[in-house]
């Protein structure tokens, strides 16, 4: 069906020859594959010889051309475990008839985060975000325009999705996570998500802002303590520090964008993406402004917050179109092991089809149990 996509990781494809015909008869006409991920343990059920595959650190799963590297600090590494998988990927995808869309991990990146701690996010008490590039730093604006452009000119894709462009914060999933002593809110959690490295201490300072590390250090401390639930900045302080981190995620994203359409003009650019324009983590928040498309995350049942924000995005989307019109995508987990409600797949999906979602993400097919994919089969009225 048009429009209808999968998500898939490189290596539940390469050495895996029935792949292509399996994702085409669910229906499918298109996947997102990973060319660029993070640190990852994923279970690859139907791959013929290869069920559990450990991603030790973030890597590209193409042939990086160190030529266009040089002179750039954080350099990509190939993933030693799956070597040149996302090109063998692609091949056999496009040739099954079904287009290739290259997800692409730009931020999120623990292996440069910790070789490079000074272009990682260092919070208000001095403590770095290992996993979380800081993009307000020259080096990794470079880094990760460099990454999205070497990714779009692979050959045989048909578009780009650039996940984590933007900032990354607080939230992850790390290795054995041992954080949830202390419910933050999400008022707390932005505290927590500032950067001050020393790009965005000189971007504070620029902006007048000066003392905001110490003046959030003891926003922050009732909290850890116990004398209060929530942790907020004055009005007009968070208002001026709000719109400072919109224009610099704005800066990377146009930067990042650039990079892309300088290398391939002619393919769609798709953000993971989020309404709130303060969002950080693997979906960050992005205005809708004409030059990129979008994929909302939906989840795997039925949620009148997600159908509210898709239908909101549709219009603003619509609203800054400036020529070309840009597509509106929605992931809908189908993975029955992280929530997806099976019963009720085929009318969520359809639910977010009429909420203006123009494509349909399928999260994850790699992932997915045969129970799960027999689900996925019941979208007929997608087809």
């Amino acid at each position: 069906m048009k429009g209808l996509g999968v998500n898939l990781y490189p290596w539940d494809v390469a050495g895996a020859p029935e792949t292509p015909d399996w994702i085409a008869a669910l229906g499918a006409d298109r996947v997102t594959l990973a060319a660029a991920y993070h640190t990852v343990r994923a279970l690859s059920p139907r791959h013929p010889s290869r069920k559990v595959v450990t991603a030790t650190h973030s890597a590209v799963y193409y042939r990086p051309d160190r030529a266009h590297w040089q002179g750039s600090l954080l350099q990509p590494a190939e993933a030693a475990w799956a070597p040149g998988s996302f090109t063998e990927g692609t091949k056999a995808l496009r040739a099954a008839g079904l287009k290739v869309y290259a997800w692409t991990i730009l931020a999120h990146n623990q292996r440069l985060g910790t070789m490079h701690s000074e272009h990682a996010v260092v919070n208000a008490f001095g403590d770095p975000y290992a996993w979380a590039l800081c993009i307000n730093s020259p080096e990794v604006r470079t880094y990760c325009a460099l990454l999205a452009a070497e990714v779009a000119s692979q050959p045989d894709i048909d578009g780009i999705e650039l996940e984590s462009c933007g900032w990354y914060g607080y939230d992850h999933l790390h290795a054995h996570d041992k954080t949830s002593g202390i419910a933050f809110d999400s008022a707390t959690k932005f505290l927590l998500n500032l950067c001050f490295c020393a790009a965005c201490t000189a971007s504070y300072t620029a902006a007048g802002l000066a003392g905001l590390r110490d003046v959030v250090r003891a926003t922050l401390a009732p909290v850890f303590l116990g004398t209060a639930a929530s942790a907020v900045l004055p009005s007009d302080l968070l208002e001026t520090v709000s719109a400072l981190r919109i224009d610099l995620a704005s800066r990377f994203r146009t930067e990042v964008i650039a990079a892309v359409r300088a290398a391939r003009p002619d393919i769609p650019v798709l953000l993971h993406t989020t309404p709130d324009p303060l969002a950080a983590g693997a979906n960050p928040g992005a205005v809708p402004d004409g030059s990129f498309g979008a994929v909302l995350q939906c989840g795997g049942r039925r949620s009148d917050a997600a159908l509210t924000d898709l239908r909101a995005y549709a219009e603003a989307m619509a609203k800054a179109e400036t020529g070309t019109p840009q597509p509106l995508a929605a992931t809908v987990n189908v993975v029955g092991g992280m929530g997806c409600d099976r019963a009720g797949l085929a009318s969520w999906a359809a639910e977010v089809r009429a909420a203006g979602a123009q494509e349909l993400r399928l999260y994850h097919a790699g992932l997915a149990s045969a129970e799960d994919l027999a689900a996925v089969r019941t979208l007929t009225e997608l087809r």
